[in-house]
């Protein structure tokens, strides 16, 4: 996989997918979960190459950068959440797939009892 065209259509196949281009920068373009919902990929020319930032938990990035040379901390992201993935053809487009898959569950909404349950008991809990 060396295209956007690729990333994008590789980002696409995830239920209820939509490309956007909210930076008014055609360089860039943003998957989200639906219309105005949560981005899970951006896709970007860099250096010649084509990029695609996804999100993943922090121990996986740290892997993920030191495992594959085409993995780096994210361009213009929080570089422990998310990392740039570096479309030169050195990986294998089912290691792609299976991190666009990861960044797209990592950043799906979670049901507001799901949410309930993980959060503190007060307020007071969350500034300590």
């Amino acid at each position: 996989m060396t295209t956007r065209e690729e990333a994008v259509a590789l980002c696409l196949q995830f239920p209820g997918a939509v490309e956007d281009a909210p930076f008014h920068d055609p360089n860039w373009t943003v998957l989200r979960h639906g219309p105005g919902g949560k981005m899970f990929a951006a896709v970007f020319e860099r250096q010649g190459r084509i990029w695609l930032n996804l999100k993943a938990e922090p121990l996986q990035a740290e892997f993920l950068c030191r495992a594959f040379a085409a993995i780096v901390p994210a361009y213009h992201m929080n570089k422990r959440h998310w990392v740039s993935v570096i479309l030169d053809g050195s990986l294998a487009k089912e290691l792609i797939a299976g991190l666009a898959q990861e960044s797209f569950l990592l950043t799906a909404c979670r049901p507001a009892k799901q949410r309930a349950q993980n959060a503190p008991e007060n307020w007071a809990e969350r500034t300590e």
